[in-house]
């Protein structure tokens, strides 16, 4: 660029243009409006909020929230259209004890620069007869006027980005911009139940809370009261903590986040961090692919938060973040324990858990029943030799520490298609136990507890040779270490190939050189989708192939035995994949199947 010398070619620029870059930063949408307005509605005091959308065929062409808060007098109410202006704060220090929603003084500035904007309020207690009107379009002031009106506020916000084309030609439809508002709207009304919320859309009423003193309630107006009976309370304290709320059992799931719901010192906020650790405190309860629903609300100590990271503070900065992460995966994970998690016969588990990639080819969520295999049976099939094998060997590792069993008594009375053990409770309920699920379950357990210095490793007769790839050979590498610790003798052996001299004693005699294989590919494939850590994926491939098949008839003392294994574990609903072991039947729920009530 040329210019002439001294001439400076930096410039201020215009309060206009100001306004409208700041405007961009807080104003993206008109989920943005509302929130900014609804939360100054909360922050004032509010008890009732209204909120009224408009639209044509193309987008929202108006919105209008009015509640019955403090309201405000004349002179504040100009003032409150001036950039950075606000009664929250009054210092720098003032933020590090921010308790109120807003306190920039940065959005009643932004909408109107964007906008047009008609303000009524009135100051509650004042005594004034009129109230007071300010009209604004594009951060100009059109008329200042007084008006009846009642105590409180109301803002009418019309033409949203009229004066800024590039921007209006990024919103989305309708019917994402609508979702965007009900997901905003959802995280406040459970963040403020002690507020009523009305939301209508095209004088359509599209979502209603009452004031509460429960969050229950609220989570019932907002999801139905199905999805409360598959709620589980959290309430646990720590130093400079509580986490308080409600999480799903493990047969309510979703296939991403988007019901992990948020709310930090009254703050409806997007967190990454909080949502792995509500993941985490599941563990093994889920599938790899599914995730809870959780509302939790968390009182943490001011100073360790900065919600002045963002310019519409959706996310917040946490100091001290593992322990806050690990408070709250240990939350989740008590309170989880703590109950009874068996899936009752009409539990939703079958159509919110979808299938997860099992490890071992012959698994599948449903599986082909042979001819042969079919019905309920106790068999002296060939097959149960190895299945005895195995079930010796899971006794001769080392054992479970005795725990109060969270299962009841259950006595077996038979096995269906080699998959599925058939028992009765002694409360009177059937159960029906997925055999190499519950089996997989108590490898899993057994490995992780087995004591330090312990023999892991069987020689193979033979050595095996496997061949990878490149790309393979360099994830395999970074596996060596933890493949040692759980029992895996591996070495390099030129090239792109390593030798296996040993393997886990809890996988049993296993020669064949295909499985052994097959194991590898399982942790190497497994290793790319970065979903655990080494250890714990590794763990699950040993348990998955040490456990007794899908489709091998067991005898009934067979049966018993897994059974018996299974009560004994920390967690025994689910394999460590996520897949529940176990799932029961009342009385009720038979007599109801056969139109017997």
């Amino acid at each position: 660029m040329t210019r002439e010398p001294d001439h400076p070619v930096i410039h201020i620029l215009d309060q206009a243009t100001v306004n409208k870059i700041a405007a961009g930063e807080v104003v993206e949408r008109p989920a943005s409006v509302v929130k900014e307005l609804v939360e100054n509605a909360i922050d004032a005091g509010a008890h009732s909020i209204r909120i009224e959308l408009s639209a044509s065929r193309e987008k929202i062409t108006s919105i209008r929230i009015t509640d019955d808060g403090c309201g405000m007098s004349p002179a504040d109410a100009e003032l409150a259209f001036v950039p950075h202006a606000t009664s929250k704060i009054a210092a720098i220090r003032d933020l590090d004890t921010i308790q109120t929603l807003g306190f920039r003084g940065e959005a009643l500035a932004s909408i109107a620069a964007v906008s047009r904007v008609t303000l009524v309020t009135k100051q509650q207690g004042s005594g004034a007869v009129a109230g007071t009107k300010i009209v604004i379009a594009g951060g100009t002031v059109k008329e200042t006027a007084g008006i009846g009106a009642p105590e409180g506020t109301s803002i009418l916000v019309e033409d949203l980005f009229y004066n800024t084309p590039a921007r209006e030609k990024f919103l989305k439809s309708i019917n994402t911009e609508l979702a965007q508002i009900h997901t905003i709207m959802e995280g406040i009304c459970l963040s403020h139940p002690e507020c009523s919320f009305r939301l209508f859309y095209n004088n359509h009423e599209q979502l209603v809370t009452d004031r509460s003193t429960r969050s229950l309630d609220t989570i019932a107006r907002l999801y139905g009261s199905d999805t409360v009976k598959h709620l589980v309370p959290v309430d646990l304290s720590f130093p400079i903590m509580t986490v308080k709320g409600y999480i799903s059992q493990p047969s309510l799931t979703r296939k991403d986040t988007a019901r992990i719901l948020v709310i930090i010192n009254g703050r409806f906020i997007s967190s990454p961090l909080i949502s792995g650790a509500v993941r985490a405190g599941y563990g093994t309860l889920l599938a790899k692919d599914r995730f809870p629903v959780a509302f939790l609300l968390l009182r943490i100590d001011t100073g360790l938060v900065d919600v002045n990271v963002h310019p519409t503070k959706k996310q917040v900065r946490l100091s001290r973040e593992k322990e806050i992460a690990e408070a709250i995966r240990k939350a989740v994970s008590e309170a989880l324990l703590s109950q009874d998690l068996i899936p009752a016969a009409d539990s939703p588990v079958q159509a919110a858990v979808s299938p997860p990639v099992m490890l071992d080819k012959q698994l599948a969520y449903t599986y082909p029943i042979t001819e042969a295999a079919a019905g309920v049976s106790e068999s002296t099939h060939a097959g149960t030799i190895d299945s005895d094998q195995r079930l010796r060997q899971t006794e001769l590792l080392t054992g479970i520490p005795p725990v109060p069993s969270k299962l009841p008594a259950i006595e077996v009375i038979g096995e269906f298609g080699g998959i599925y053990i058939l028992g009765r409770t002694d409360t009177g309920e059937l159960v029906i136990i997925d055999q190499h699920a519950a089996h997989e379950r108590i490898l899993y357990e057994q490995v992780l507890l087995r004591l330090k210095g312990e023999h892991q490793s069987q020689e193979l007769i033979w050595p095996v040779i496997l061949h990878r790839t490149p790309k393979e050979r360099s994830i395999l590498k970074d596996l060596l270490p933890a493949l040692s610790l759980e029992g895996f003798v591996l070495e390099e052996f030129g090239g792109e190939t390593f030798i296996v001299r040993a393997i886990p004693v809890v996988l049993g005699r296993m020669e064949d050189a295909g499985i052994i294989d097959e194991i590898i590919s399982d942790l190497i494939s497994d290793a790319a989708t970065g979903t655990v850590n080494n250890r714990e994926r590794i763990t699950r491939v040993i348990a998955c192939r040490g456990a007794i098949k899908a489709g091998t008839v067991c005898s009934r003392e067979q049966c018993q035995r897994i059974v018996n294994h299974l009560r004994l574990t920390q967690n025994p609903y689910t394999c460590p994949h996520g897949r529940p072991t176990i799932i029961r039947f009342s009385r009720g729920d038979l007599d109801a199947m056969f139109k017997r009530t």
